[in-house]
Order: C-alpha cells, then sequence, then structure tokens
C-alpha cells in the first residue's frame, strides 16, 4: 500500500514538473499573430536618431508601426506615400516608426539615404520586434492607439488615398 501511494505521489510530482514545461515549449513555438483589437506587444528599440521608444512613449497617440525592408519592392513603393504622411500628420498627434529587417545595415542606412525618409526607423535584424507581432509578409502595418491595434494592413499601401488617410485620422 505504501508503494502504491509513493509511486502515485512520484508520479503527481513529474507530471506538475512537466506541465510548467510543457507549456513554456508550447508557448515558444506557437506563432504569434497580432491582428486588429488586440493589445499591441510590447517593444523597445532605437531609432536611427539614437531615440529609444517603447510602445508606451506613444500615449495617446496614434502610432503607424511599419514593418519593411530595403530589398523589399512594395516597402520602396510605399515609402514616398509614407513619407508625406508623417509630414502632413505628424503635427496632429500621427507617429510613424518603420522597423526594417535588413540585416545588412549600409543597404538600410542607404535606402533611408536614397528614399529621403523623414519618419523615425529603426533597424531590427534579428526581427525580434516583428516576430513578437507575427509579421512575416512585408510591407505589414499596425495602427496603434493607446496600447490597442485599432488597423492592420498587409502588404503595401497608397498612404496618401483619403479612405485611409480617413481611417487613420480618425482614430484621433
Amino acid at each position: 500500500m505504501t508503494d502504491n501511494r509513493t509511486a502515485a505521489r512520484l508520479q503527481m510530482a513529474a507530471l506538475l514538473l512537466l506541465l510548467p514545461l510543457a507549456w513554456f515549449v508550447y508557448d515558444g513555438l506557437r506563432e504569434r499573430n497580432v491582428n486588429t483589437g488586440d493589445r499591441a506587444p510590447n517593444f523597445k528599440v532605437t531609432t536611427e536618431r539614437g531615440r529609444t521608444l517603447t510602445r508606451s512613449d506613444f500615449g495617446g497617440k496614434v502610432l503607424v508601426l511599419n514593418f519593411w525592408a530595403s530589398w523589399c519592392p512594395p516597402c520602396v513603393e510605399e515609402t514616398p506615400s509614407m513619407n508625406a504622411m508623417a509630414r502632413e500628420l505628424g503635427a496632429k498627434g500621427v507617429v510613424v516608426l518603420g522597423i526594417s529587417v535588413d540585416q545588412n545595415a549600409q543597404a538600410y542606412r542607404r535606402f533611408l539615404e536614397d528614399h529621403g525618409v523623414v519618419f523615425e526607423t529603426a533597424l531590427d535584424p534579428e526581427e525580434i520586434v516583428n516576430s513578437e507581432f507575427g509579421t512575416f509578409k512585408y510591407p505589414e502595418t499596425y495602427v496603434i492607439r493607446d496600447g490597442k491595434v485599432r488597423i492592420k494592413y498587409i502588404g503595401p499601401r497608397d498612404w496618401s488615398d483619403p479612405a485611409i488617410r480617413n481611417e487613420i485620422e480618425s482614430l484621433l
């Protein structure tokens, strides 16, 4: 009888030890995918201008968080209209932050110079931030207000399109 109790206790202890391990493995392997209505993951980046930014730094402002790469033709295509939007809506409280997944820092900086990028950008070659969002298609953009994803765009956009501008401005 005592041996059965001891065996049962050992089995229970082993199960209690394995459950957290199983959860840790599952959580590490599951694909994250942030969608409209979800809380935006916390992040921390250092921009090209040397500023350290986190999600909470944007408070009540509208954050347009754009994931891109210099080698991505659709990203190149949308950059001029994103520049224009950043210039025009910045005074109203819209902040554009581009996070590049470029592995090559020179290509990244050349892109910024060649395309006259006016909004804040950060280089994330380890793809830490985009993996927290579940982003693997470029460009992909999240419009965030008060820590919550309000709009998600997959693929390039013409940021001068009045419908898109109205969507973003409606969050102000």
